[in-house]
């Protein structure tokens, strides 16, 4: 009896890994013959109009660059099998991942583009998260990224990664490192990042808020009663100084967090209403960051052509794309 459980439960295995590999090649085919580059391509050029008029309204710039990290930083270089490797695959709209810890409050962004996503349901869910991240950074101000598209999504929230791969903001750090400096390692170096790439990352800190509601790391919460002067509804955060900021609330990293640009790496000495965190400081003191750190300080346009580029190199990490090649847009 027991044998024969064994068995019932290896034939379960079998058959779920069955329908998954079926589920990916559906997945594929449907990619490659029902829509093709061109038809895909026209698609995302409209997608990319809704997402502008969307953020332009919203002003949910922060919270769409969050998704899009939060959905390619699960991503682990050693592990070679797609999806397990983790990345930017989409995985991230299930309610399985969406529950993890680090990902508290982005069942808002991902409610945002279920709108988009159904009434263009052949855009990818992983490429319409990473086209909205990208859109919001230019809209924000910041560099127009070199894009591709055209990510296969995965099917089953089977297929989520494992919780704990994200990064930290406070010690104890989950990975045990004894360090702020020692944990960005260990979670940017898993990616295939080096330290110049880890402070260019940071920078897009330039933008967005944390919530009591969601990381907990700051008293601020959602509303006007726990708003700093930067986040009130009378700020005017937006790189074209339109007055909106979205739900008020929260603790920024910068003044101006709506507009993307260096001031990140000018760090003020206003703690009562800026946010810097143990990940903040270590890049400005560890001997290996701050060399960047200071670079970025000092030059925007360099900060800006860094950026572009290792938001690009996130975009696609664990990604398997269809065509092989991907899909430009510009």
């Amino acid at each position: 009896r027991a044998l024969s459980k064994m068995e019932d439960s290896t034939r379960a295995r079998a058959f779920r890994r069955l329908q998954q590999t079926v589920a990916h090649l559906r997945t594929s085919l449907v990619s490659m013959s029902s829509a093709s580059t061109n038809e895909y391509r026209k698609e995302l050029l409209v997608v990319r109009k809704e997402l502008l008029a969307m953020i332009q309204k919203l002003n949910c710039n922060p919270i769409l660059v969050r998704l899009a990290w939060h959905d390619s930083g699960t991503y682990d270089m050693k592990t070679k099998s797609w999806p397990a490797c983790g990345g930017a695959n989409g995985s991230i709209r299930f309610d399985m991942e969406l529950g993890h810890g680090a990902n508290a409050g982005l069942i808002k962004a991902v409610n945002y583009l279920k709108k988009i996503k159904e009434a263009h349901p052949i855009i990818s869910w992983a490429d319409l998260i990473q086209l909205g991240s990208a859109t919001a950074i230019e809209h924000a101000g910041g560099p127009k990224i070199p894009m591709r598209y055209g990510r296969v999504d995965t099917v089953t929230k089977e297929e989520c990664p494992k919780e704990g791969n994200l990064p930290d903001a406070y010690p104890p750090f989950g990975d045990g490192a004894p360090s702020a400096g020692r944990h960005l390692r260990n979670v940017f170096y898993r990616m295939g990042f080096n330290d110049r790439e880890i402070v260019a990352l940071s920078g897009a800190h330039t933008i967005g808020r944390a919530f009591k509601e969601r990381s907990g790391v700051v008293p601020n919460g959602y509303g006007e009663d726990t708003a700093t002067k930067f986040t009130c509804p009378m700020h005017r955060a937006r790189a074209d100084k339109s007055t909106g900021v979205g739900m008020p609330g929260g603790k920024s990293w910068t003044a101006n967090w709506l507009t993307f640009d260096n001031s990140y790496f000018h760090r003020q000495n206003d703690t009562k209403d800026l946010l810097w965190m143990p990940t903040d400081q270590v890049l400005h003191k560890d001997e290996s960051f701050k060399v960047f750190f200071a670079m970025y300080a000092k030059d925007k346009n360099l900060f800006f052509s860094d950026y572009a580029k290792v938001h690009k190199k996130l975009s696609e990490l664990g990604s398997k794309f269809s065509p092989k090649e991907g899909i430009t847009l510009d």
